[in-house]
């Protein structure tokens, strides 16, 4: 089949809802974008997949938002009283207030939905730790009583996980996904236009009243929404998706393969930069609960053995000066970001001394079930390069090539191999995750509370709580080496460099915000 007609298939209906004296009309008002995967699952507390977090930015609204320089801002949040030391917060909610259904948000919807964030988010884990109750004293007021002052609480709130959705879909199990889309943000899901595999829509949601005060920043401020439809079309073929772009078939694209970044400087209508500026950290994940990765020793050999240069090379080789190395826990350069050990993530290794040192720290030939998403570019150029290291030190890889959405639903499952369970997948983790200890999802060690891969280390608990309680900057560094320290004695997972991902889009789109895709605020000249 030719890319026209792949490309046409693929893009049908994205202006076909109209007659065709209407089309032209009717595409200043909608934005056609190139997603970096399908959309599997819509519950952002279930999963925290990437793709899953672009779309919960324009359903859900969150109470708190983060404006470009990662300082939280009130968004759904009229305001807050502090009390009792600083021990209860009253939140109050905005005025006019909407879900989808048209029902009202309550403050006993936003304690629901807190609740359910707090049960499986890291940040929201240490809320839920400090706090004795949450309740809705009335309509509009959420009522939060901490054991202990936490100055954090907006913060932890203000995470792009803490949506608000209503009572009725909140009460669902944290373990279970919710699969009916119902926020209170500037767009709608448009169910009935999903097409699995091919084609997600949004429509501007009418009722949505912006903040009326802020700078629009991040996810903070005003959401303004000026297109009345977005339309995410899944080209999984990097090149079908680049001439997509460079002949105005489609309005942007969300993550441009690197090795056609060059390529795309070449047409003067397109606009390539880095809008996210968290990065994207490299990460080869163990699962703790069965062998062979049970055993920290085993882990180890594997950290030990990956060469950050190499990988990173791999994946963003085309344009060198956006990939960054002796990357740990956190973005380098970053007030957190530790130097301590990143010597280990160096290359050149002896592959000879590793499979000695593989065979010493106890394995024993099992064989490792390794789930690559060969739908994502970066994703498998990663994974193909460090899985191969894993073989070259002697391990019995069985590479799994499998679309995204299938990895997010495998890599829930807990059971051991012979059962569809896993050894190690692949990912990027970006975000905020990347900046602190208090809303990273890699780093935890709460065993079952803790992400997928489900590691337990009581010291590296100890001293993310102790970052908490810490009395200023200086007090929060030091426990940041202290906890890369113990990072690479009990890796949760294996960091594999960094870079920095640009998006693509044509000039005409303008305001579009820094961060992660948002639609609200873009506009079209």
């Amino acid at each position: 089949m030719k890319r026209r007609t792949v490309l046409k298939s693929a893009l049908a209906g994205a202006t076909a809802l109209a007659a065709p004296r209407l089309v032209q009309a009717e595409s200043q008002r909608v934005i056609t974008f190139i997603p970096h995967a399908d959309l599997v699952s819509l519950d952002p507390v279930w999963t925290t997949a990437d793709i899953t977090r672009n779309y919960s930015l324009a359903v859900f609204d969150t109470l708190y938002g983060y404006d470009a320089n990662f300082q939280v801002q009130p968004q759904m949040v009229e305001g807050a009283q502090v009390s009792d030391e600083g021990k209860t917060w009253d939140l109050t909610l905005r005025d006019g207030l909407k879900f989808h259904d048209g029902t009202p948000v309550l403050a006993r919807d936003c304690v629901a939905s807190i609740a359910r964030f707090c049960k499986r988010d890291p940040f929201g884990q240490a809320l839920a730790a400090r706090t004795d109750e949450m309740s809705a004293p009335s309509d509009k007021v959420i009522r939060i009583r901490l054991k202990k002052p936490f100055s954090l609480l907006p913060d932890a709130l203000g995470q792009v996980y803490c949506v608000m959705m209503p009572e009725r879909l909140a009460m669902t199990d944290a373990m279970k996904q919710v699969t009916e889309a119902i926020g209170s943000g500037p767009f709608r899901f448009v169910a009935d236009e999903r097409v699995s595999g091919s084609r997600v829509v949004f429509a501007r949601n009418a009722d949505y009243l912006p903040r009326k005060d802020g700078t629009p920043s991040f996810n903070a401020g005003p959401k303004i929404a000026y297109i009345d439809r977005v339309v995410w079309t899944v080209i999984p073929d990097p090149a079908t998706a680049a001439a997509a772009l460079m002949q105005g078939e489609v309005d942007w694209w969300e993550n441009p393969t690197i090795d056609l970044v060059p390529q795309l400087k070449t047409n003067k209508n397109l606009v390539i930069a880095v809008k996210d500026k968290t990065g994207e950290i490299g990460c080869l994940r163990f699962n703790h609960l069965h062998p062979p990765f049970d055993n920290p020793a085993i882990r180890r050999v594997v950290v030990a053995a990956m060469d950050q240069k190499e990988i990173m090379e791999a994946v963003a080789g085309a344009v060198p000066q956006i990939i960054k190395t002796d990357v740990g826990m956190f973005v380098p350069g970053t007030p957190m970001a530790s130097t301590v050990g990143v010597e280990i993530t160096r290359g050149p290794k002896d592959y000879e001394k590793l499979k000695k040192d593989l065979i010493a720290a106890g394995y024993k030939g099992e064989k490792v079930v390794i789930l690559a998403a060969s739908s994502i570019p970066s994703i498998y150029a990663e994974a193909q390069v460090a899985s191969d290291t894993l073989s070259k030190i002697g391990m019995n890889t069985d590479f799994q090539s499998i679309e995204w959405g299938t990895v997010v639903q495998r890599r829930a499952s807990r059971e051991p191999n012979d059962k569809g369970g896993w050894n190690i997948f692949y990912t990027w983790l970006g975000g905020f995750g990347n900046l602190s200890p208090a809303p990273s999802i890699g780093i935890r060690g709460a065993g079952t509370a803790s992400w997928f891969g489900w590691p337990t280390d009581p010291k590296m608990e100890a001293l993310r709580d102790a970052w908490f309680e810490a009395p200023d900057i200086a007090t929060q560094k030091k426990l940041c080496d202290d906890m890369q320290a113990q990072f690479w004695i009990n890796p949760p997972f294996a960091p594999l460099g960094m870079y920095d991902l640009p998006t693509a889009h044509h000039a005409y789109l303008q305001d579009i915000r820094d961060g992660w895709p948002q639609f609200y605020g873009v506009r079209r000249v």
